[in-house]
């Protein structure tokens, strides 16, 4: 049997029947571990030109305060706020015033010391070597006075009888202490100081004022006219002329007799500026005498004390 020929198609892509699609098997174990072994084909990407990168916009807060200035500025302020108001703590209000104190009791001081060295700068020289000769005998004074009573300290602590040591100590100072209230009389070296006033220019400040000069040159009695001076003798002047003393009228002439060493007594009167001096430029006159032996017999009642208690220890 014949079959008949085809005719011959012309070469040309060939179209493969559609399908329908398949899903695609997973990849078994093996070809999982080969794409695994095997690294992806690394992709370059094309390199793109950067962009310039353009100045950053400068602040102008910046331009126009430096940061130096903004600290200068911030740490002045924190200075003010520290400081004012200020801050004081009890303990350094209380250094605060003792500083204070101790530099107002140095300047005093050293006023003072000022003051007395312009006074002697216009000196004599015979007056200064009076002033130092009397300063001497003042420091000997000291010196023995502190002798005896380290003496007597000694006896004390080392005498078998104490208590009959202690005994004559005490009436001893009983003795002293009545020299210097008034009631006992007393007797030694000392001055007399004659004050002449005819012209009734000597008024009761000028009388305390040789007082206290005689007390402050060592005087252990004094005796003005027939008047014990004691601690509480007091100085008025009277309405008519003349002075009292502790309420008694002291007549013309006033005698001042005194206890105490005379070559200490003597020069202190006669100090430039002193009591001597001050009397002459009043009209009046003072004379000084020196013995070896002078008396003080005047005598004050002792007075018990309204207020005055003795102090416990």
């Amino acid at each position: 049997m014949l079959k008949p020929v085809l005719p011959e198609r012309s070469p040309g892509p060939e179209r493969a029947p559609e399908s329908p699609a398949r899903p695609v098997p997973a990849p078994g174990p093996a070809a999982r571990a080969a794409a695994a072994v095997e690294p992806a084909p690394a992709v370059v990407p094309e390199s793109e030109p950067e962009p310039e990168s353009e100045p950053e916009p400068v602040a102008e807060e910046a331009v126009a305060q430096p940061p130096a200035a903004v600290d200068r500025s911030a740490g002045r302020r924190r200075l003010q706020a520290a400081l004012w108001p200020p801050r004081l703590s009890r303990g350094q209000l209380v250094v605060a015033l003792l500083l204070f104190s101790l530099g107002l009791g140095l300047a005093i001081q050293v006023r003072s010391t000022n003051d007395h060295h312009s006074q002697l700068r216009g000196a004599r020289q015979e007056d200064l070597v009076r002033i130092l000769d009397e300063l001497d005998s003042r420091q000997q004074r000291l010196q023995q006075e502190k002798a005896e009573l380290e003496q007597s300290l000694a006896k004390l602590e080392n005498s078998s009888n104490q208590a009959k040591e202690a005994q004559e100590q005490t009436r001893k100072k009983v003795t002293e202490l009545g020299v210097l209230a008034g009631t006992v009389k007393a007797t030694g070296p000392g001055i007399v100081l004659t004050v002449d006033d005819p012209q009734g220019q000597v008024k009761a400040d000028m009388l305390l004022d040789t007082l206290q000069e005689l007390r402050a040159a060592g005087a252990e009695a004094i005796q003005i006219n027939d008047v014990r001076v004691v601690v509480n003798t007091y100085f008025t002047d009277l309405s008519g002329g003349g002075v009292q003393i502790d309420g008694k009228k002291a007549s013309q002439p006033y005698r001042f007799t005194v206890v105490g060493n005379p070559q200490d007594l003597t020069p202190a009167l006669n100090i430039p500026g002193g009591v001597v001096r001050t009397l002459e430029s009043h009209q009046a006159r003072a004379t000084i005498t020196q013995q070896q032996k002078v008396v003080v017999d005047a005598l004050v009642d002792p007075k018990t004390p309204q207020y005055a208690k003795p102090a416990s220890k």
